[in-house]
């Protein structure tokens, strides 16, 4: 596992996170799987957690917690996220703060997650939605400093909307915030335009999440996959959404290198890139644990291939159906 440092934290965190949202209200999960493979993460170098309360109202917060317990004498960094006052996701232009984040509510929910993670200190607490129209509202900026000073959390973050990796750079220009979480992948490479430069100016860190789009980029899905009605990829990918994905992604594949499978070309693209300081894939099965964390050995793409995959970036705009 290769380490990079997480912007002005000076943390350095595995290139290689750990994204925690499937483990808690996805089909198909199995608890000891998911035990092992969290534990087999940590063994190979992982120590970047990022987890949320909206996933399962807490309950993959809880297996964090556990986890951190099970493994005291490593330093394991817990990242976790605020859930909007509205409970609505994304976050919509019309909103106002203190529809999603006013001062109470986000005490109340960092109270929450200490509990939860059964920890005194967040190492970095999230917010889970952003409008950068809330830039200067003074109330999430008086309860980021009080959590700050009381020391419940160390450092604070925004997760972005899928799609606006701009909705927040005004925000991060007030100094209160350390790290940012942003879509970003072969397809979605926006935040290289104007979130990343921001970023290394203001020694911003940058996670980088879904890697695969939402398993697109694993190669897997045809035009006839069904996802259960319970499963939330069933609302996501919608004929318009799948059948699109899809072309996208058989268009990768005559470029996948011999030896190397589309997952493990899709992180490699994003390693490439030294503005981003860890991916948090999520991680339910233990082989992916193993396969994921494989490609960070500090070898990069050949420039050719990262070059030509620059050229399959694929710009969307939210709709009703992006969540």
């Amino acid at each position: 596992m290769e380490y990079r440092r997480f912007g002005r934290t000076n943390w350095h965190v595995s290139e290689m996170g750990y994204g925690m949202w499937g483990l808690a209200g996805w089909t198909g999960n199995d608890q000891r799987e998911i035990e092992n493979s969290l534990d087999r993460s940590v063994e190979l170098g992982c120590n970047f957690f990022d987890t949320a309360w909206g996933y399962g109202a807490g309950k993959s917060e809880q297996i964090l917690g556990a986890l951190l317990k099970k493994h005291s004498s490593k330093k394991l960094y817990a990242a976790t996220k605020i859930p909007p006052m509205n409970f609505k996701w994304p976050s919509k232009k019309e909103f106002k703060l203190e529809e999603c984040f006013p001062y109470k509510h986000i005490v109340e929910y960092t109270e929450k997650s200490l509990h939860n993670l059964n920890v005194e200190c967040i190492d970095l607490q999230q917010f889970h939605v952003w409008e950068d129209d809330w830039a200067s509202n003074d109330d999430w900026k008086k309860a980021v400093e009080d959590l700050k000073k009381s020391g419940k959390v160390k450092h604070f973050g925004i997760s972005v909307n899928r799609w606006e990796p701009n909705n927040v750079l005004e925000t991060l220009k007030t100094g209160l915030i350390d790290s940012v979480q942003v879509i970003y992948n072969i397809f979605d490479q926006n935040p290289e335009d104007l979130l990343f430069p921001l970023c290394k100016k203001l020694d911003i860190a940058v996670i980088a999440r879904v890697p695969f789009d939402e398993g697109t980029l694993t190669g897997t899905f045809t035009k006839e996959t069904v996802f259960p009605k319970n499963d939330w990829r069933s609302t996501y990918f919608v004929p318009e959404n799948l059948n699109s994905s899809v072309d996208h992604a058989n268009a990768l594949k005559p470029l996948i290198p011999s030896g190397m499978t589309m997952p493990e070309m899709a992180l490699r693209f994003i390693l490439g890139n030294d503005e981003v300081h860890t991916i948090i894939p999520g991680m339910r099965k233990l082989n992916h644990v193993v396969s994921n964390i494989a490609a960070s050995d500090g070898k990069r793409l050949e420039d050719s291939l990262q070059e030509k995959l620059k050229n399959h970036r694929w710009d969307r705009t939210p709709t009703e159906w992006s969540q």
